[in-house]
């Protein structure tokens, strides 16, 4: 038995820029995003013969990887198998994210699960690169859209990273950041309500790659508050960088219909209210969950505030835990 495990993340700024080529048409681009400790699990034990996903309740089972894609709950494992090779295996699958949440758990998995599968196939560990390089791509041909890497190196690097986008590839950097600073005044809640952000962002990159002149403004905007946010978090100023993410949220949610809604606007609203410095959606919008920065002073009466406004709170704080592959007996 292979079991991998890696974290989720939130981002502060930045997002969609790295989807390719979009860095490229904003010079400085960057992408701030931080691991939290809600993990995801995978295990992979060696069968006989045939496919078997174990998902919390659901179960399903087929004779080849190509007949796992026909299920939306083993599609991603049977790309994942036709792609590296991967033999009959039975895939034990956990997430501690809520479904559709923002926080890239299914990217997690997809890491997750081929860094478990090069385990299993006696292969060695791909670098950090390559890795999120193929788990975008991967994602890609199961989806038909156009997916992005930020979502792959938060659960393989752990911490808190500024990823910029120079011509041939994509840099990580780590911000040497107090984590448990952050976590204080870091507050996550789920609106109740899944998320597609594939779907999402492929309306937001066609209309930059069509050149209107709001979408590139926008991305400007966006493009500009993730650098400077990325000095504040990196010096400490949590408050500016709190301003910074809701700054950044008032350039994203004009991007695209559907990209704020009711119950984002409800749950940032009650964390200002209630002396929150600033905050966003996470990932593409749509739903998922809002992650706002408040005085530790004021930390415990904005998560009321936000939970009484219909979000669901999250016991999760920023983590500096990279991915972890092991062999079980």
């Amino acid at each position: 038995m292979i079991e991998a495990r890696a974290c989720c993340r939130i981002d502060l700024a930045g997002g969609t820029l790295d989807i390719w080529p979009l860095g490229l048409l904003h010079p400085g681009s960057c992408t701030v995003n931080v691991a939290i400790d809600l993990p995801v699990t995978v295990t992979l034990t060696r069968r006989a013969a045939g496919y078997r996903v174990l998902q919390q309740e659901e179960q399903l089972e087929a004779a080849t990887a190509a007949g796992l894609q026909a299920y939306p709950g083993g599609a991603l494992l049977g790309v994942i198998a036709e792609g590296l090779g991967l033999p009959p295996v039975e895939v034990t699958l956990h997430s501690g994210s809520p479904r559709g949440g923002g926080l890239g758990a299914s990217s997690s998995m997809t890491v997750a699960l081929i860094a478990a599968a090069e385990a299993l196939l006696d292969q060695p560990a791909s670098s950090p690169q390559r890795l999120a390089a193929m788990a975008r791509d991967l994602e890609a041909q199961l989806m038909h859209l156009p997916t992005g890497t930020q979502d792959h190196f938060a659960p393989l690097l752990g911490g808190a990273l500024c990823l910029t986008y120079p011509p041939g590839g994509v840099a990580a950097r780590r911000l040497e950041i107090d984590l448990e600073a952050l976590g204080e005044c870091l507050v996550i809640a789920y609106t109740g309500q899944s998320h597609f952000s594939a779907g999402s962002n492929w309306q937001v990159v066609r209309r930059r790659l069509d050149g209107e002149a709001e979408s590139v403004e926008l991305f400007t905007g966006i493009a500009e508050t993730a650098q400077e946010l990325a000095g504040a978090v990196e010096t400490g100023a949590l408050e500016r960088t709190g301003l910074l993410m809701g700054q950044e949220w008032s350039f994203r949610r004009r991007l695209a219909d559907g990209i704020s809604t009711p119950a984002i606007e409800r749950i940032l609203q009650a964390a200002l209210g209630a002396g929150a410095w600033g905050g966003k959606a996470c990932g593409a919008g749509g739903g998922g969950c809002v992650a706002v920065l408040a005085p530790p002073e004021r930390r415990a009466a904005v998560a009321r505030a936000m939970e009484k406004a219909g979000g669901a709170l999250l016991t999760a704080k920023p983590c500096g835990d990279p991915l972890v592959v092991q062999s079980r007996p």
